[in-house]
């Protein structure tokens, strides 16, 4: 699944579908990742706060049965930021939870990407490093629930 959001950040077709796509792998990376790709990214270019990080709270709607009437599923605590880089580009970040330093730096990772000089860079340094990540967390959770998998089946007795 990670595999098809990095291959789609990674469509230039003019649509906003390869941007959502690296913001989704941008807010499933940890703060820990981003940190560490921003330390070790060369040319830091420079970064004015527009908003945030800012915290706050959400309603999640559900339906029933995926199809039925939607309802309030409760609330979930969302944080988000809004940065400009010296070149001009806006970059925006929501992510679920109170971090606000990680979703700061996604919305800077956010603003780099639309760049066309430093798009492939970000896909090759911090977007793929995450779709990995991902990748390798899914099949780890797959094959765990595999193992626990139970066969069952049904012996006929002969009695007609």
């Amino acid at each position: 699944m990670s595999d098809e959001i990095l291959e789609a950040s990674r469509k230039d077709d003019g649509s906003d579908g390869g941007r959502k796509a690296a913001m989704a792998l941008l807010a499933q990376a940890t703060s820990q990742e981003l940190q560490a790709f921003w330390s070790q990214w060369n040319e830091k270019p420079e970064v004015e706060t527009l908003r945030g990080p800012e915290t706050g709270l959400v309603m999640v709607r559900g339906r029933i049965g995926g199809g039925g009437e939607p309802f309030n599923f409760g609330e979930a605590t969302v944080t988000r930021a809004t940065v400009r880089l010296g070149n001009g580009a806006v970059g925006h970040a929501y992510a679920l939870g109170r971090q606000g330093e990680k979703v700061r730096l996604a919305a800077v990772f956010d603003a780099l990407w639309q760049g066309e000089t430093e798009r492939r860079a970000v896909e090759d340094k911090v977007l793929a490093p995450i779709a990995r990540r991902l990748s390798d967390d899914l099949e780890s959770k797959r094959s765990e629930t595999a193992a626990t998998k139970v066969d069952f089946f049904t012996m006929v007795r002969g009695d007609d």
